[in-house]
């Protein structure tokens, strides 16, 4: 039965990651006090760039139709590394985070090689900052899953990820709350900058001198755009699942959990919209002292923790 509900795991983030999207555009525009576009906006918006044609520069060469499709494909993988609410990874082994953070990267490695091979001096810069920015997402992420996995099984070497969720109780939070909540916002900004959200970068910005992932995606377009925006979607999934699983002790009550899960999940995609609608883009140069800060966070909770019994 394991084996049958795990797949429910990466079938959740397939169908409703692009929903985390709609929400948060929703949020923006209600606190701008627009009625806003309906949530399945993100739905229609790939059905349509998946029914478009791609104009490819003679420029290029395979490297720049093969990113997005890599991009997508290393997501969709770290997608099976993910547990959800009550339910297991289909993957699991000792070490697999390591895995899951190097299968983001890697598919980021790839956004920024077909940014490259354009020969545009825009998306070239584009993708400096993006691998500069990068450097200082990645200690931030490891360090802070490291944390998770030391509160949760302390000192044992078979980590993978689907036990830390399970280990994640109660009686932890009473005794390592403060240390949790460091590891929650590490993470919460870990997301902001893998999503390539405010106030790391902007979405929506059509002025390239300030874009960081946007710019480096300027040249590709229908299924080539529609497999990037969905790898970002799945993304944004897989880390709000972390964090929710971080936050949320798993219970015996499957549809409790479940519903749970989704309820923190969407408020996250709210929480993003907020804070999109209430502060502006941070300054360039302020960008790695706000990422510098989330693995400041994950170092202190990893240092409490060895610290406090």
């Amino acid at each position: 039965m394991n084996h049958v509900t795990s797949i429910l795991s990466p079938v959740a983030a397939l169908v409703l990651s692009p929903l985390l999207l709609g929400i948060i555009n929703r949020t923006k525009a209600v606190c701008a006090g627009r009625c806003g576009q309906p949530l399945m906006q993100a739905y229609w918006e790939l059905w349509k760039l998946l029914h478009k044609g791609a104009v490819t520069s003679y420029t290029t060469t395979w490297i720049f139709r093969a990113g997005p499709m890599i991009s997508l494909a290393a997501t969709l993988t770290a997608a099976l590394l993910m547990p959800f609410a009550n339910f297991d990874a289909p993957i699991h082994f000792a070490g697999d985070f390591v895995l899951f953070a190097y299968l983001l990267g890697l598919g980021r490695f790839f956004t920024v090689l077909a940014a490259l091979d354009t020969g545009s001096a825009f998306e070239g810069m584009g993708a400096s900052r993006e691998v500069f920015f990068s450097t200082m997402v990645e200690p931030a992420l490891l360090l802070s899953i490291a944390a998770i996995a030391r509160e949760a099984i302390g000192n044992s070497i078979l980590v993978d990820l689907t036990a830390m969720h399970h280990h994640i109780s109660g009686p932890l939070w009473a005794n390592a709350g403060l240390i949790l909540i460091f590891i929650a916002v590490a993470l919460f900004i870990v997301m902001l900058a893998e999503c390539s959200r405010i106030p790391i970068d902007d979405p929506n910005t059509h002025l390239e001198l300030t874009m960081i992932h946007e710019v480096m995606v300027l040249d590709h377009g229908g299924p080539d755009l529609a497999f990037i925006l969905y790898g970002s979607a799945i993304k944004m999934w897989l880390l709000g699942t972390l964090i929710a699983g971080l936050l949320l002790p798993v219970t015996n009550w499957l549809l409790l959990d479940v519903f749970l899960s989704l309820t923190l999940l969407f408020l996250m995609a709210v929480l993003v919209g907020v804070v999109e609608s209430v502060m502006a883009r941070l300054r360039m140069v302020r960008v790695p002292q706000l990422l510098a800060g989330a693995t400041t966070l994950a170092i202190l909770a990893l240092v409490l923790e060895y610290r406090i019994p």
